[in-house]
């Protein structure tokens, strides 16, 4: 790696630990705020390598700045009998016991009132999901600034080049031949420069209605009106059928009208609209993405044993960074271009982990939410039966499941680290 692609990793890599300490600050603030007793709040893992006292809170930077965490006291509540009790034999039953001895042994006399667990189900609630929902603002803010501040590229209904001929879809992008049958355009009179206003006689006004009644429309006679040095023209053109990408699936192929021309793509700034529109879009994109995260790491263990890496592989921060570095040292894509994507992928982090800490499992922070709803589910079932109150939900009990997802997570992240050592994503040759 060059230079500016160092500087570009590092950077990405210091935005990260800063999404990582946002993160944190989404639970620290509505804690302190709900009075809950916060003993450290620390970016990274494993040793300390630097940290501040201040008041009854240890802040700090780790040695393995891969996450981060904010230790709140009382995350589990007391046995059902309200007393410390020696480990039993059964494994699980043991996890679960030690660690209710462990927050108990940590509750400063008088602070009883302090422990998480103790709070009302709302607050764990909007404690346990201010650290998503920062990464989510943290996203929303970086789109924004690029749909916003630096704009998008559009497509106009404005012909910006019309081939001579019709080549497959399959046969990429070569030069005509001799065989290759004239483009619809070329034959109608199409030229560059010529804004499409009507197709068919239904006006338009975007690519995307032009593309899609083109498409539509099939093989056989049409008429294009067009605006051609501020004079309004007819042509007339008989459109083929072919095998063009699927835009909702561009390794699909579907048959459909062909006229053959290019649209003229401007840069434009975007409105709150467009920003809301995206994030959408990729929420739905990056849940389906997670969804199939187990079969990719299939691909990810082959990769890391000399197979090729596929461009979607999922990434550690490491291959992040590098992608990143990549990005900022494309000295073919102008600087404010490359400012964008870096935003982009940023944003698009941040996006990940707030869903990824949103599955309801310990000890994603998604496991915490969960019970706090159950709770809250639970007690309100109690009330209208007029039951006695059935207490705070025992999130200790999903212990074991914590530590088992919480060892896949690591053997994830360890072989991901690997890959992106030995076989990292390149997006550029």
């Amino acid at each position: 790696m060059d230079l500016i692609a160092i500087i570009g990793a590092v950077v990405f890599f210091l935005g990260v630990l800063a999404s990582v300490a946002l993160h944190e600050i989404g639970h620290f603030a509505p804690a302190k705020l709900f009075d809950v007793r916060v003993t450290q709040y620390m970016v990274g893992f494993g040793r300390t390598v630097w940290s501040r006292q201040r008041g009854e809170t240890e802040y700090g930077l780790k040695l393995i700045p891969f996450g981060g965490f904010v230790r709140m006291i009382g995350m589990f509540p007391p046995a059902r009998d309200g007393r410390m009790r020696k480990a039993s034999t059964g494994p699980f039953q043991t996890l679960i016991e030690e660690a209710r001895n462990s927050s108990a042994e940590e509750t400063p006399p008088g602070e009883e009132h302090r422990l998480f667990y103790t709070k009302k189900w709302w607050q764990k609630l909007i404690i346990m999901s201010g650290g998503p929902l920062m990464n989510i603002i943290l996203a929303v803010l970086l789109f924004g600034i690029v749909l916003m501040g630096f704009g998008t590229d559009v497509p106009k209904p404005t012909v910006s080049a019309v081939p001579d001929c019709v080549v497959p879809a399959a046969d990429g992008a070569r030069k005509c031949t001799a065989k290759d049958p004239l483009s619809p355009a070329k034959k109608a009179g199409l030229r560059p420069g010529d804004e499409i206003v009507a197709f068919n006689g239904t006006p338009v006004d975007s690519w995307d209605k032009a593309s899609t009644l083109i498409r539509d429309a099939g093989a056989g006679p049409v008429t294009i009106a067009v605006k051609r040095d501020g004079v309004r023209r007819t042509l007339h053109a008989t459109l083929i059928a072919a095998d063009r990408p699927d835009p909702n699936n561009p390794a699909q192929l579907e048959r459909v009208g062909f006229l053959g021309v290019s649209p003229t793509v401007v840069r434009e700034r975007q409105g709150p609209g467009a920003v809301i529109g995206e994030m959408g879009r990729l929420t739905a994109a990056t849940a389906q993405a997670m969804v199939h995260i187990p079969e990719r790491m299939v691909g990810v263990a082959k990769a890391a044993f000399g197979e090729k890496r596929a461009m979607d592989s999922p990434m550690s921060v490491i291959g992040a960074s590098r992608v990143a570095g990549e990005i900022a040292s494309a000295s073919q894509v102008s600087v404010a271009d490359r400012i964008a994507t870096f935003l982009q992928w940023l944003g698009a982090l941040n996006l990940f982990v707030a869903l990824f800490n949103l599955v309801p499992l310990l000890p994603m922070d998604g496991g915490h939410i969960a019970g706090a709803l159950y709770e809250a589910l639970r007690r309100a079932v109690a009330r209208l039966r007029r039951r006695p109150d059935p207490g705070y939900v025992d999130v200790a009990r999903a212990l074991p499941v914590a530590y088992a997802v919480a060892s896949v997570l690591i053997v994830m992240g360890v072989l991901l680290l690997y890959a992106d050592i030995v076989n990292p994503v390149r997006i550029s040759n």
